[in-house]
C-alpha cells in the first residue's frame, strides 16, 4: 500500500509585517484533494498529503491576499476537477491554469474557460513527466489564442537557452515559472540566469518571482535568492508576477513560512509602485480578473 506524504506547508505561518495593496494577487498555488473526493493520479509510489481549498482560502484571508491563480497540480494529472472546484468557490477572484494534452478539443478548452481557467502549464523538469515537445506546445498556443489564454512553462534552469528559440515564436503570452528554477549559489552572472534575462527581452514573455525557497542554497531567509527576484522585477517589472507556491510540493529544504515569503516582497519590489505592479496591475492584465467581486 502506498504511504501518505507528510504535509509540506506550515499550518500556522507567521503574520507578515508587509501590508499588501488592495487586490493583491498570489499567482501560483495548488490545491491537493481531498483525495477522498478528487482521486490522485494512479501509479504514484506515495499519496500526496491533502491541501484542500479551505486551507488555501484561510491562508489567503490571514495574509491579506484577495486574488489568486490556482495552478493545477500534476498529482491530479489531466483531471482538473479539484482546481475547478476551488475556482467555483471563489468565482471572479480566483483563476486557474490547467494541465492538458496538446490534443485537447476546443470544446473541452471552452468548458475550462467557462470554469475560470485561462492558461495551460507544461513541465520540463526531471522530477515531473514531460509530455509534449516544446514545438508541439508552441503550436498548441494557436488553439489557445482565441480564448485569450497563455502558456506556462516550468523548466529546469539548464534548459532555458535550449527552449528559448521556440518560446520566442509563441502566438500567446508565455509565463516562466519560479525564476527559471535557477541555482542561487551560482550568482547573478551565471549563464542560466543571463539566458532568462535575454528571454525576457521578448515582451511576450512573463516571469514569476516565486520559488526563492527553491533557488536558495542557504535556506531561510533566502538572502542568496532574493537578488534574483529583485533583478527580474527591475528588468521586467511590468511582466513580473508573484506567488507563494503553496503548499510547496516536492520541497527539499525546510518547509517555508508563508508569512516570511510575503515579507520578502518588500525586498523584491522595494517601492510602492513596483509592488502594486507586481501584485495588482500585472495579474489584472494577464489573468483578466473580474472587476465585480
Amino acid at each position: 500500500m502506498a504511504t501518505t506524504e507528510a504535509p509540506t506547508f506550515v499550518a500556522r505561518p507567521s503574520k507578515p509585517k508587509l501590508k499588501l495593496p488592495r487586490g493583491a494577487c498570489d499567482t501560483h498555488v495548488h490545491v491537493f484533494g481531498p483525495g477522498a473526493r478528487f482521486p490522485y493520479d494512479p501509479g504514484r509510489a506515495t499519496v500526496p498529503a491533502d491541501a484542500p481549498k479551505e486551507a488555501l482560502f484561510a491562508l489567503h484571508d490571514y495574509l491579506g491576499i484577495e486574488r489568486c491563480v490556482v495552478v493545477h497540480t500534476a498529482a491530479h494529472g489531466f483531471d482538473n476537477a479539484a482546481t475547478a472546484d476551488a475556482l467555483a468557490a471563489r468565482r471572479g477572484s480566483y483563476r486557474g491554469v490547467a494541465l492538458a494534452p496538446t490534443t485537447i478539443s476546443d470544446a473541452k478548452l471552452k468548458a475550462l474557460d467557462a470554469a475560470g481557467f485561462c492558461g495551460v502549464r507544461f513541465h520540463y523538469m526531471p522530477h515531473l513527466k514531460t509530455g509534449a515537445s516544446i514545438e508541439d506546445v508552441i503550436a498548441f498556443g494557436r488553439q489557445l489564442a482565441p480564448l485569450g489564454w497563455h502558456l506556462q512553462i516550468h523548466m529546469h534552469a539548464d534548459r532555458i537557452a535550449e527552449l528559448a528559440p521556440a518560446i520566442h515564436r509563441a502566438p500567446v503570452p508565455v509565463v516562466i515559472d519560479h525564476m527559471g528554477r535557477i541555482d542561487a549559489s551560482l550568482g547573478l552572472d551565471q549563464p542560466n540566469f543571463q539566458a532568462l534575462l535575454r528571454l525576457l527581452d521578448d515582451r511576450n514573455v512573463w516571469v514569476k518571482v516565486s520559488g526563492c525557497d527553491r533557488a536558495t542554497r542557504q535556506g531561510p531567509p533566502y538572502a542568496d535568492a532574493v537578488p534574483f527576484a529583485r533583478k527580474l522585477v527591475a528588468e521586467a517589472g511590468d511582466r513580473a508576477l508573484w506567488g507563494l507556491d503553496w503548499p510547496h510540493p516536492n520541497h527539499r529544504g525546510p518547509i517555508p513560512d508563508d508569512g516570511q515569503l510575503v515579507d520578502l516582497i518588500a525586498e523584491m519590489a522595494p517601492s510602492d509602485g513596483a509592488r502594486r505592479a507586481l501584485l495588482v496591475d500585472n495579474p489584472q492584465r494577464l489573468y483578466r480578473f473580474s472587476t465585480r467581486e
